[in-house]
Parts: C-alpha cells; structure tokens; sequence
C-alpha cells in the first residue's frame, strides 16, 4: 500500500476583497483593532495572513493612491488606473434562518408544556422545517404539530394553532399559516434574507459550510481503475462525482481521506503483459497470432516502445526502470502497469483531482490479507465445501444465494479480495466508507456486504455505503462518438479535457444525478452562451467582478457597511429572487452532501446564476442615489462570494473576466 499527501482542498477563509480588480487594489486596516486609524497594508493580490472570519469593527478600505475621492467623475489620474474604495463595518453574523425558526419551535413547544397544554415529559420528536415548495405556502413549512399530536392525544391542526399562538415575538417571521392537515407555514420578513447578506459577508469562503460531520473520519473511494489503458468518459464521471462528494462532506465537518484502489493483479493485468510483450515482438493487432483478449489501443506500442528503450518510469514515488527483454514477462508487466498508473496520474491532475491514499490489490496477497479473510471467515462458520470450491454463505445476510469464494482450481474469486480490501478500511479507522462505482458492479454490492457481516467485527450493517453512476453518451454535431484513436476503443477523459477544458468536463459530468444516464454535448460545453451552464454560472462571477472593476472608473466609491445599512431598499422582485436563491445556498451544501447528490450544487448554481442575470440584464447597479447603490453592491458581492463557494465545491475556477 502506498500513500501520498494531497493538498487540501481549498483554505477555509473569509475574504470580502477578493482581487477581481485589474487595478491596484490595496486593503487597509486592521480588523480587529479599536484604532481605526492605526493602518497597515497588504496586496490585494493576496490575502492578509490573519484576515478574520467575523468584521465586527474597524473598516475594509480600499482606497485610491492620489486625492480622496470626488462625489463628480473626475478624470482618471496619472497612470489611467483607479483603485475600488470599500469601506465601512461588517456586523457579525447571525444563525441561519432554519435555526433561528427550529428555536422559535422549540420555545413555543415549551411554552405549551409549561402551561400543561402539552405534557412536560412529552418527547419533542425529530420535526422538519423545509422550504416551502410554492411561495403561496410561505417561506419555510414546518411538520411538527402533526408528529406531536398522536403523543399529546390531539388533533394535528388544532395543536398548530396553539403551537402559532405561543411563538415568542420575533422579527423574523412576518406572518405564519396553518396548511393542511396541520403544517405551518411560516412567511419571511424582509429583514430575514438581508440578515443572510450580512452572514455572507462576514463568513466569506466559510459561507455555508457546517459541522455536520463532526469531524468524523470517512473514506471516500472512486475511480479505480484497472491500470490497463487511459481512463475513459465513464472513469471521469466517477473522478468528478467522487471530487464533488469529498469536497461536500469536507464542508460539512467531515475528515475525508481520497482514496484510488489500484486492480494491478488478475486476468487483465496478465492480458496488458501479454499485449505489450506482443508489440515489442513486432506483432501488430492486425495480425493473425495477436493475443485473443489483448488490449489494440495505440497506448499498447507506446509502452512497448518505452519497453524496448529501457525507459523508467515514476509511479506513485516509486521508479519503474524496463528491462528491455521482451521474453521477462514479469518485467513487462511492472513496466506497463507503472506507465499506465502514471499516464492516469497524469490525466487526474490535469482534471484537477488528487487522492490520499493509493492502495494495491497485490498489495492484499502479498500481506497476507487475503488468506487472514479466508481464516477469519472459515473460523465464524458462515463457509462450506462444496464441489472441490470454498463457499461464503451469503444467504445468511440477505444475498440471493451463496457465492464461491476460493475456486476448486485454488484461487480466489473476484469478491473475496473486495471483502480483505474493505476489511482493512475499518482497521484503518474509516467511521463511514463511501465507494463511487459504475452501475454494472451493481450485483457484487450485496455479497461484499454479507461478507463484511459475516467476519463479525463490529461493521455496521450498511456499511460501506454505495454511490453508483451509469453511463455516459458523448455526443458531437448529433452524432455519437465512440472511438479515440490513442485508446482504440472508447473515449478518453483527457479527449473531453483537450476538447472543451478542465472545468466544462467536470461541470457536465456532474450536472445529473450519478443513477441517471448523461449525454455529453461536445459542441455545448464548447460554446460561449447561456445555453452552456458552467459559462453562464461563471458568467455571473465575472460580471460581478466587472461591476465592481468600473466603479472607481465612473467616480463611485463601494461603501459595503452603508449598503448592508439600507439593504431595506431592495424591494425590487428581482431583488427578492436574488436573496431567496442566496439564502438557499446552506440548505443546498448540507443536502448534496447528506444525500451524495453532487448534482444539487450544480443545480442549485445554475438557479443562483439565473437570477442574477435576471437582475443584471433588468436593473441599473451604478446609480447616483448612493445608499440604493451600495445596497445593490453588496448584494452582488454577496452574490459573487456564493457563486465562489460553490464553484469550488465542484472544483471549477471562478474567473474574474470572460
């Protein structure tokens, strides 16, 4: 087993500078000081080393090098360049809106139990508050009368209509209604969203993490490939789902350890060494004696090659050296798994993807995992003989029928080898283990499963937990593609990269649910337009960067503190849809990630995107009435810190100019 060390994700950080300005833009000040007027200076190229996560005092400026600034537009100074002016404070931020109304809840129920209305050693039980599906039913719906009813031997709505009245006097909620059978719907004050910008802007880079995980240990497993050829279209949709997963359950308080499970040993591996061997006998595919399994992809000669040439090769931090002798077969098979380990190294990195632990299946023989599994599983008495063959009684645990584990001719079967692999991630003190798999290994799930229960060491059933996407078309003027010449027979991930980029290949390798087919429209991640989403989500970035590049150069000065101090003149509609979609945004992260649903934060930026453009394309941001303009500023800064955030949940840059 080896292991390597991947940079963390991204530094959790707050930062309302960010240096979208092409111009020089220098941030003053030290936050945390009483002194407003004791001044420092940093780049705003980087980011000052202890820059706070709350802004409760001081001030954020950003000012001009020359003469303070004019209330006219004056005349760019020496040099064509002016710097952005942002000042003022940022208070500290409060609870998100669903823990503001599950406490306004809780109190109420309280109320009730104090008064006898409700039982004082009445259970409060697990209730929900959702966002309501139709703004005709409120902001937020909550199902908490209708679970205590049957307890409190009441009917569901009249129990609502008591929870409603001894709700506490707040300013958060403008008005409430009873629904149905007994939900309440809770309707939003005005003051609720603009709260949120306000915890944008003190949370920055932080905005809409949680601590769900509890700083549990999960590892998450995916691509794995066989390291017999480039990685396809389909290992790429499991690169980017798997990325997007650990990323969501970093932000959500989990310790997540990447991991790639190398297949180096098997029937496969044995058909790579014997392709390469024939290439490096001048046998071409083409020939009659070609090896009937062997692998006919361009990449076999190109290993081949390097063979001959007695190339080495680094792999993981080990070197690889060929022999050269086209009669070692053992030494081809080193070589070739260890170019093509690195060849998908390379297409990894380049797809912005990195793992903290690569583990070898060999690696499960050699140490002896494999035969302790056997012992283990022998000494539990869930196996039986039968045939010659070592069968696992898989029947027990819920399998549709037994499984063979070691074959009559002395090896072992394929799932065996998977049960010692799992084994030793809850040694290794995986809590919760995820593996992102394609949907034909759907039939082996349940006999790993049975075989895990079956050792009888304490796994939880259920565990590990499966995320298992289809397959994936790729499409280029209407017709489907299927052939890259390198691999000889299917689609590789670095052909998307070369074709349309880093981040459109993630974006639409993510955009659907993983259980759902996905068609890859070559032309349409291409394409500059709004019909592509991943431009039309980074569009957005830009333009608020844009926004905020030509303020200076009209003669404005950014006021961030006095726009969050008149975010009340933001009672436009679209105004309203641009803070309810921001709003959303923790709601979004702590359900992709509960769910293993990567798709909802594409989804989920797309809608952000969409409103924003709405707003943009419908209203005028730089206007002279300076308290409306700095409030609709510090909306699309608040807007440009979310669409940060979730772009690099899914590992895509978000660029400053488009």
């Amino acid at each position: 087993m080896h292991k390597t060390q991947r940079q963390p994700v991204a530094a959790v950080i707050a930062s309302l500078a960010q240096s979208c300005y092409s111009n020089r833009l220098i941030i003053l000040g030290n936050f945390l000081r009483t002194d407003k007027d004791s001044l420092s200076t940093t780049p705003a190229c980087s980011t000052p080393e202890n820059f706070p996560t709350e802004l409760s005092t001081g001030r954020l400026d950003a000012v001009q090098h020359a003469a303070a600034p004019r209330p006219a537009r004056p005349a760019l100074p020496a040099g064509g360049r002016r710097s952005v002016r942002i000042v003022g404070s940022i208070t500290k931020p409060i609870p998100p809106v669903k823990a503001q109304l599950r406490n306004l809840v809780l109190q109420a129920i309280h109320t009730l139990q104090h008064d006898a209305t409700l039982p004082a050693e009445l259970a409060i039980p697990d209730f929900v508050i959702e966002r309501a599906r139709s703004r005709e039913h409120g902001d937020f719906a909550c199902n908490v009368a209708m679970l205590l009813a049957k307890p409190a031997r009441a009917k569901p709505r009249e129990l609502a209509e008591k929870l409603v009245a001894a709700l506490p006097a707040n300013t958060l909620v403008a008005k409430v209604e009873i629904a149905g059978p007994g939900f309440i719907n809770f309707f939003l004050a005005a003051g609720a969203c603009h709260a949120e910008v306000r915890r944008i802007m003190a949370e920055g880079d932080a905005y809409g993490r949680n601590t769900s995980g509890g700083g549990k240990t999960v590892g998450v497993e995916f691509v794995s490939a066989n390291p017999t050829g480039p990685l396809h279209v389909g290992h790429g949709r499991a690169a980017a789902i798997g990325d997007c997963l650990s990323r969501l359950l970093d932000a959500s308080g989990w310790n997540v350890k990447r991991e790639y499970y190398y297949n180096d040993a098997g029937v496969q591996i044995a058909n790579l060494a014997i392709s390469v061997q024939a290439r490096a006998r001048g046998i071409t595919p083409d020939d009659s004696n070609w090896p009937e399994n062997g692998y006919r992809g361009d990449y076999i000669a190109d290993v081949a090659r390097a063979y001959l040439d007695r190339e080495s090769v680094l792999a993981d931090g080990e070197t690889v050296t060929a022999a050269g002798d086209v009669d070692d077969l053992d030494a081809i098979r080193r070589f070739a798994v260890a170019s093509l380990r690195r060849e998908q190294d390379l297409d990894l990195q380049a797809f912005g993807v990195g793992f903290d632990t690569y583990f070898l299946e060999s690696s499960l023989y050699t140490d002896g995992k494999v035969e302790e599994t056997v012992r283990e599983l022998i000494a539990h008495g869930y196996t039986y003989e039968e045939g010659g063959a070592l069968w696992l009684r898989t029947t027990a645990f819920g399998d549709d029928k037994d499984r063979v584990m070691r074959k009559s001719d002395g090896t072992y079967t394929y799932f065996l080898p998977d049960v010692a692999y799992h084994l030793s991630k809850w040694q290794r003190g995986y809590e919760r283990a995820i593996t992102e798999l394609g949907s034909d290994h759907h039939g082996s799930l349940a006999r790993v499963k049975a075989g895990l229960q079956a050792l009888d060491c304490g796994i939880p059933r259920g565990w590990p937990e499966y995320v298992l996407h289809q397959m994936v078309t790729v499409m280029r003027g209407g017709e489907e593609v299927k052939i890259s010449k390198r691999a000889g027979s299917y689609v590789t991930l670095r052909d998307l990269i070369d074709e349309v980029g880093k981040d459109a290949t993630r974006y639409f390798l993510i955009s659907r649910k993983s259980d759902s087919q996905l068609v890859f429209d070559i032309d349409l991640a291409r394409s500059q337009s709004n019909d592509n989403p991943v431009y039309y989500i980074q569009y957005a970035h830009a333009r608020v960067c844009s926004v905020l590049r030509q303020a200076p150069e009209k003669g404005y000065t950014v006021d961030l503190a006095d726009g969050l101090a008149h975010l009340d003149r933001l009672d436009n509609e679209h105004e309203q849809a641009l803070l309810t979609e921001l709003s959303k945004y923790p709601e979004l992260v702590e359900t992709a990630a509960a769910n293993l649903e990567p798709h909802l934060v594409a989804t989920g930026l797309r809608e952000l995107a969409n409103a924003f453009h709405t707003y943009y394309n419908s209203h005028q941001f730089l206007v002279d009435d300076g308290a409306l303009r700095n409030a609709r500023l510090a909306l699309v800064v608040a807007t440009r810190q979310v669409l940060k955030n979730g772009l690099d949940l899914l590992g895509l840059g978000a660029p400053e100019k488009m």
